[in-house]
């Protein structure tokens, strides 16, 4: 990532959280960083610490918006850039694409975004010479106010080809409309689902979880001190649900960080052993298991050569191109290629055999992923059924998930799309792309 600015005490009001969001989109574009990292962990940006719980917010919100509408704030810069951008002010993109993004949907006047981002340009070396520049596009964009964007310009060409192919172009287009808008807050409450959707004004889902519009820091709603509920979108609180009655029953949990479904098999009464390759990850898990009262034997090791088991059940969410969670992550597009989708297939086909031989003969698999691509859903469970006769599928029925037809495929299978759970409210509407099957081991 390049070094961040620094500025000092008496800076502009606004002006800090503007300078962070450029420098993390572009460590995002420029140096392939994902998002989350910028906010959290050991390579958190420098400057967020010292903001205020509002500004924090306003930073992510402002690199979020601008990587949902990536494709069409270029169109509409490259439109208005007659010689495209200068090849020795890189970080020229960024500042236009934070500024155009306050002036087209976010609740900024314009005359402060242009001022802002002008301020920005002044204040790095390299682009300080180009801030008239800035300063007459964005103005442009203001004055022109270009027609509502086309989600399809917001969907790199590779994901469109793909999904189309998938699902039909119809679909395709309703998926990368539900990306274009900020997902709800969706929380796994330990009991009282109603009640608790009414103390956060929210609502309950008919899947069992709550969802209401996010606002302010999570840390800081009823509920999260004492250990009441998690955070976890409504498809990936699923394929728990899948397992059925786990009480007393020995659970495995492959691949198990950040724990929100570790959670839920603990709560359920399940002994879980929760395994997953990355220590740090691990952490992270157990501090969320600590916050619930909840206990799980967690264990730090590779799966594939881990020695543990047999098991009642074993829940494997494999390791994926992650392209069904683009709502919650926008950076996912501009990280991944076509190319890395037959990469993680590879790596789990290993591990789907591993947790074969981990469940015991009359036990319970479920795989699941949050990949839209079927080589990492539908096409790893039938070739798994070619290969393996120790498995057969235990397809899944809409009342095991909420009563949503929608949800299960011909086969059995669970599959929920971004686009699914429609709501007139945007910020209520649609949950992640997961897929899941149920096996049994015979």
């Amino acid at each position: 990532m390049s070094r961040p600015q620094r500025f000092p005490a008496t800076d502009v009001p606004g002006l800090a959280a503007r300078r962070i969001a450029v420098d993390i989109l572009d460590g995002v574009l420029r140096r392939h960083r994902p998002l989350d990292d910028h906010f959290d962990g050991e390579h958190v940006h420098p400057g967020l610490p010292v903001l205020a719980d509002r500004d924090r917010a306003l930073v992510r919100k402002l690199v979020a918006t601008a990587l949902r509408r990536l494709g069409t704030l270029r169109h509409l810069l490259d439109a208005a850039l007659d010689r495209g951008y200068p090849a020795d002010a890189p970080r020229l993109e960024a500042i236009l694409l934070i500024g155009a993004a306050q002036i087209l949907w976010l609740d900024v006047p314009d005359h402060a975004a242009v001022d802002l981002a002008v301020r920005l340009a002044q204040a790095d070396r390299r682009a300080a010479r180009y801030a008239g520049l800035i300063n007459a596009v964005l103005r442009r964009i203001a004055r022109e106010r270009p027609a509502a964007a086309d989600a399809r310009l917001d969907t790199p060409d590779w994901l469109m080809r793909r999904w189309s192919r998938t699902y039909g172009r119809a679909k395709a287009r309703a998926i990368a409309a539900a990306h274009s808008h900020e997902p709800p807050l969706d929380l796994t409450v330990k009991n009282d689902a109603a009640g608790w959707a009414a103390r956060l004004r929210g609502r309950a889902l008919a899947t069992g979880t709550v969802r209401l519009i996010a606002h302010g820091p999570v840390a800081r709603l009823p509920g999260y001190a004492e250990g009441a509920w998690w955070v976890q979108d409504a498809a990936a609180a699923l394929p728990v649900r899948l397992l059925g009655d786990v009480r007393s029953r020995k659970v495995a949990d492959l691949c198990a960080a950040p724990g929100g479904k570790t959670a839920q098999l603990a709560l359920a009464g399940a002994q879980v052993a929760a395994v997953d390759r990355a220590p740090s990850r691990l952490a992270r898990l157990n501090e969320n298991l600590a916050r619930l009262s909840l206990a799980a034997d967690v264990i730090a090791a590779d799966v594939l050569t881990w020695q543990g088991g047999p098991f009642d059940a074993v829940l494997v969410d494999a390791p994926c191109s992650s392209t069904g969670t683009i709502r919650r992550h926008p950076d996912i597009p501009y990280l991944k290629r076509d190319e890395d989708v037959a990469a993680m297939a590879a790596l789990q086909r290993p591990l789907i055999d591993r947790a074969v031989d981990l469940t015991r003969p009359g036990g319970t698999l479920v795989y699941c992923s949050c990949s839209l691509e079927p080589e990492e859903g539908e096409a790893q469970i039938a070739a798994l059924l070619e290969r393996e006769p120790r498995v057969r599928r235990q397809p899944i029925s809409a009342a095991e998930v909420g009563g949503f037809a929608e949800f299960v495929t011909e086969t059995g299978d669970l599959r929920t799309l971004p686009c699914h759970l429609g709501d007139p409210d945007a910020r209520m509407a649609g949950l992640d792309g997961f897929y899941a099957a149920r096996l049994q081991r015979l």
